[in-house]
């Protein structure tokens, strides 16, 4: 399977988000949580979607993401992968974003 089969993309605000902070391998990393809203059609039914996730930017793409506006919405794409080695949970690692117009029909396609 050549092509990439763990690609997350979301359309989500930044609730909350740290300080750069840097690995024993001295990449920079932020951490921050991301809250999504949206009303997506299921089976013919309008839902009520709202979640908050886990989310980390590490790397190049730190700088721009530690600098990005609190609360504002942005169109973010990553992959995902567990919190830690053994660990269940899941953190929504983000390669890419860029700000969301809202009121766009996107917003619903999630």
């Amino acid at each position: 399977m050549s092509k990439p089969n763990n690609v997350f993309q979301l359309i989500a605000e930044i609730a909350e988000r740290e300080v750069i902070r840097y690995t024993p391998a001295g990449i920079p990393i932020v951490a921050a949580t991301l809250q999504h809203r949206s009303e997506p059609i299921e089976a013919g039914i309008q839902r009520q979607i709202e979640f908050e996730i886990s989310a980390v930017a590490a790397g190049e793409i730190s700088g721009r993401f530690s600098r990005a506006e609190l609360g504002g919405k942005f169109w973010f794409s990553g992959f995902m992968a567990r919190k830690s080695r053994n660990g269940r949970s899941l953190v929504f690692h983000i390669t890419d974003f860029a700000a969301h117009e809202t009121g766009s029909s996107a917003e619903s396609a999630d």
